[in-house]
């Protein structure tokens, strides 16, 4: 396609990816950031539509975080995101907008399966309790896209159900990261000090598929351009996952750490297992390009650039 595309979220890691891909040279491109438009604000987003009138919304904004921030402020990830996921699809409907791309999450899918998860899984089960608030926000979202596309057949607004995403532009930090670059930042911390141990909640056998963000922004923009064969739904990940202990043993095989790891029993550790069903997505001809381990290896390279001009901003300060 050509024309002008609305990205939401623009600032957040999944975002900013998206537009240093190399395929965003190629349309005109609107990334307001918050001072800009304040997504929870209906009025104003149904406004900047109207002034802009874009052929592609591609909603990624959201409130995130890891299961410790999910669980201190279940409210907030549920109302948030509701607000800002309804706001854009409302908007993208009241002013016509042709195509919409809604990016969810895999939190979307129910708990208890340890199979692949399977698009047509949403609604079947119960929902991870850590994460239940995001997840009910994204199932909202991702069901009224689906009901404007039955009222109203001309506006295709499809939705995209990444797997846990990392890379670069993530945060690092504690309360908030995810478990990739928490990972990350815990070898490092203990190598730093010289720590025998690291900690890790649960046993660690809990399963996670985690791809790398430069791999999503490839995946949304080839959705961009080949959107009439998208599916109306479709998973985006690796089609295998590892464990909680993996990471953890791959990140202290990048920062070159050979301390032990202690479990904490008592501490949450979510889902059993999640990986995504990638069926439609390899049907659709696409798959990642990266490895876990380049993948963190990258994501270890910005960390350590992010740690080295805080140091410099510190001293020049």
């Amino acid at each position: 396609m050509t024309g002008t595309i609305f990205v939401t979220g623009s600032g957040g890691m999944v975002g900013r990816n998206l537009l240093e891909h190399a395929h965003a040279a190629g349309y005109r491109i609107l990334a307001p950031r918050r001072a800009e438009l304040d997504l929870r604000d209906a009025e104003a987003v149904s406004r900047y539509v109207a002034a802009h009138r874009p052929d592609l919304i591609i909603q990624i904004a959201g409130k995130v975080g890891g299961i410790e921030a999910n669980r201190r402020e279940p409210s907030a990830f549920l109302v948030e995101n509701i607000q800002i996921g309804l706001n854009v699809v409302l908007a993208a409907r009241e002013q016509g907008v042709p195509q919409l791309l809604n990016l969810a999450s895999s939190c979307m899918y129910p708990r208890d399966h340890l199979d692949p998860l399977q698009e047509d899984m949403v609604l079947t089960g119960m929902l991870e309790p850590t994460n239940e608030g995001y997840a009910l926000a994204k199932i909202a979202t991702a069901r009224l896209c689906r009901y404007i596309r039955t009222e109203e057949p001309a506006l295709r607004y499809k939705t995209i159900i990444p797997c846990n995403i990392y890379g670069r532009h993530d945060s690092f930090d504690p309360i908030r990261s995810h478990l990739v670059p928490a990972t990350l930042r815990k070898v490092w911390e203990a190598q730093q000090a010289g720590s025998p141990a690291v900690s890790i909640w649960g046993d660690g056998t809990a399963r996670r598929e985690f791809m790398y963000a430069e791999d999503l922004a490839d995946f949304v923009w080839e959705a961009v351009e080949r959107f009439d064969d998208l599916p109306d739904e479709i998973n985006a990940g690796l089609g295998d996952d590892y464990s909680v202990n993996d990471y953890y043993h791959v990140a202290a095989q990048i920062v070159g750490w050979d301390g032990r790891f202690v479990h904490e029993l008592d501490r949450p550790a979510g889902m059993a297992r999640k990986l995504v069903d990638v069926g439609r997505q390899r049907a659709f001809g696409w798959q990642p390009r990266f490895t876990l381990e380049e993948g963190m290896r990258r994501t270890y390279e910005y960390f350590l650039g992010k740690q080295a001009r805080s140091a410099a901003g510190a001293v020049a300060a």
